[in-house]
């Protein structure tokens, strides 16, 4: 699952890929916003933890759940 963060103030916004699903990752979303001075955190698929003060966050955009195959379309 794809999850990009737009932070306030920063031109380029944040690209997580995350096991998560996409209800998972909304709970964490609302679990850091109902805390004073929340933080938003993720871990990536590779194990790095991405973590925004609640603060400075722009916008959230959450992904697909589902993946889609890649490569070129036809079958043999």
């Amino acid at each position: 699952m794809e999850v990009k963060i737009g932070v306030r103030s920063v031109h380029r916004e944040l690209v997580v890929e995350t096991e998560l699903s996409s209800e998972q990752v909304e709970e964490e979303i609302r679990n850091a916003l109902a805390v004073e001075r929340g933080l938003f955190a993720l871990t990536d698929v590779k194990g790095r933890r991405v973590i925004v003060p609640v603060a400075s966050i722009g916008f959230i955009e959450i992904g697909e759940d589902e993946a889609r195959p890649v490569g070129f379309g036809g079958t043999l």
